[in-house]
């Protein structure tokens, strides 16, 4: 099947939720434990074992309401404060002496758990109303609060609105990073249409245009239409592209017109050797020397990599001149495999490619750097003027056995 870009969104906020679970359970038997510890201590023992119980079989059930965004609704959240805040107000029904000091509440620290629950769910807003619901039931659970209480207070209040807002940014990331991966998809997937475009209709275009002028006549006409078509074409191209790329030199065009980034081999996914993809552009003008062991790919980067060589190759035909000579040279290295091309033309003048960039041409920057950058490589050009134009092609691949060597 063709290629397709897929995007996989992860939620920054799901280990915060598994923590918040893992949080509630251990406060649960924390606050049940100092329950046991100190039961002595209160006057009446059965409204806080009544309560606990509630509370620990709450917190068992709802485990799976603080798996995600999604299950923990508002009216869960609603019921889990109530209950806190109910735990808070009972104290000093089960403990008489309760205010007198600065025990802890019936719920303990499991009240934070609520109030944690509001922040990843609805941000620093919904901490700062549940924080300050537990704030008013610590402070009317007291009487008379002291200096401690009101720092417990004030911290747990603070807290729990950091949380929050750490919550809407960490949000916010994962959307900006979510769009900026749909928006990336998106071009890479112009740009490879672009270069087929380039390689297809815009190469058959210039061919007619270039053969009715010769021809003359009404084939002039014609190949007057074609050449307009061309250039609105190339505007519309390089006008869809929505990244900001070097467009460069024009990939030639030739008389035959390639498939490009055709749909993947029906045989299956076995490697390709590179060279049959080359050889047929061998000829009296075109030199090859390739390793004497095959130059295995997957398919897709041998396609795209002899893709490349060829518009390489058509930039020589078209401005290198008739009389243009040029080498194919492939490499097969461990980690990588190089082909360069080279030829004897009167190279690249200077500001060439600038100027070929504000032309909209597509032929360096998307049929061979686009490419090339696509397989995770690169291809680099030189070119001095009077002394031809070399372009080499890097594709990294895995390590493999004994390497072959290039040969004549």
């Amino acid at each position: 099947m063709a290629r397709r870009e897929r995007v996989v969104r992860m939620s920054v906020e799901q280990p915060l939720w598994r923590a918040l679970t893992a949080y509630r359970v251990l406060t649960m038997a924390y606050a049940v434990l100092l329950f046991v510890f100190t039961r002595d201590n209160f006057e009446r023992p059965g409204v806080a074992v009544g309560y606990l119980a509630v509370m620990g079989v709450w917190t068992l059930a709802t485990l799976p309401k603080v798996a995600g965004a999604t299950a923990c609704t508002k009216r869960f959240l609603i019921a889990d404060l109530a209950i806190a805040l109910t735990g808070i107000l009972l104290t000093p029904f089960a403990d008489v002496h309760a205010q007198s000091f600065d025990g802890p509440t019936l719920p303990s620290i499991w009240t934070a758990g609520s109030v944690l629950a509001y922040a990843i769910k609805g941000g620093w807003r919904w901490a700062a109303f549940a924080s300050s619901l537990v704030a008013v039931a610590n402070i009317i659970e007291r009487g008379h609060p002291s200096r401690d209480t009101l720092h417990n207070v004030l911290l747990v209040w603070v807290a729990s609105i950091a949380i929050g807002y750490v919550v809407e940014v960490a949000r916010a990331s994962e959307r900006t990073l979510a769009r900026a991966l749909e928006i990336e998809a998106a071009t890479r997937e112009r740009e490879r249409l672009a270069r087929d475009i380039h390689d297809s209709v815009l190469q058959v275009l210039a061919m007619v245009q270039r053969r009715g002028t010769a021809l003359g006549g009404e084939a002039a006409e014609l190949g007057r239409m074609a050449g307009e078509q061309e250039v609105a074409l190339r505007t519309l191209v390089a006008g869809g592209l929505t990244r900001t790329s070097h467009v460069s030199e024009d990939a030639s065009l030739g008389a035959v017109v390639r498939e490009v980034d055709e749909p993947d081999d029906p045989g299956g996914d076995g490697p390709a050797d590179l060279r049959g993809l080359l050889a047929p552009h061998a000829g009296a003008r075109v030199t090859f020397a390739e390793p004497g062991a095959p130059v295995l790919l997957p398919p897709a980067a041998a396609r795209e990599l002899a893709a490349a060589v060829g518009a390489a190759l058509d930039n020589v035909r078209r401005h290198a001149g008739a009389d243009a000579r040029a080498w194919i040279l492939v490499e097969d290295w461990p980690d990588e495999v190089i082909v360069t091309v080279r030829d004897d033309g009167p190279g690249i003048p200077e500001g060439r490619l600038a100027q070929a960039e504000g032309e909209g041409r597509l032929g360096v920057a998307q049929s061979i750097r686009g490419r090339l950058r696509d397989l995770g490589g690169t291809a680099d050009l030189v070119s001095v003027p009077g002394q031809g134009t070399e372009v080499e092609l890097k594709v990294p691949r895995a390590p493999r056995g004994p390497r072959g060597k290039a040969g004549t």
